[in-house]
């Protein structure tokens, strides 16, 4: 058996990523990229979203302190955005830089990856803000016939 090159390797563990197989690693990253709070961490991170001035606009991407993302995220609990953030970390999709200041500045900004994946999660974001009024008024005419 010939011995395989590590780039060999990438692309032999590649092939054989089939996300319909129980135990696929994929899995476990669809799960991951599928929760709304890492949606929203990217597109903050991202500078997606409303602007003071109002209205949707995409900006360029930028680093933001931990205070400013969950300012920025309405809803989230501190934990929840800690664990959302530790979890990207640790995938690098985003990376956690901290300063020597008084208090300690630490910021979150994201990696290549994490601008890659971000630019498909726009997409996705993006349909389900201009499909909204389509898909209530679906549910309501479903809840009706069902009621």
């Amino acid at each position: 058996m010939p011995t395989l090159t590590a780039a060999q390797k990438r692309a032999q563990a590649q092939a054989d990523y089939d996300a319909f197989l129980a135990r696929c690693p994929s899995r476990q990253l669809l799960d991951r990229i599928s929760d709304k709070w890492v949606t929203l961490v990217l597109a903050a991170l991202g500078s997606d979203g409303p602007h003071a001035s109002g209205g949707n606009r995409v900006g360029e991407p930028r680093a933001m302190r931990y205070s400013e993302l969950a300012r920025r995220l309405a809803g989230v609990s501190q934990k929840m955005l800690t664990q959302t953030l530790r979890s990207l970390e640790r995938d690098g999709l985003v990376t956690r830089t901290v300063t020597a200041t008084v208090p300690v500045t630490v910021t979150y900004e994201l990696t290549g990856l994490g601008l890659s994946l971000h630019h498909m999660m726009r997409g996705i974001k993006d349909w389900a803000e201009a499909h909204m009024d389509e898909v209530l008024a679906n549910r309501e005419a479903y809840d009706t016939r069902v009621a």
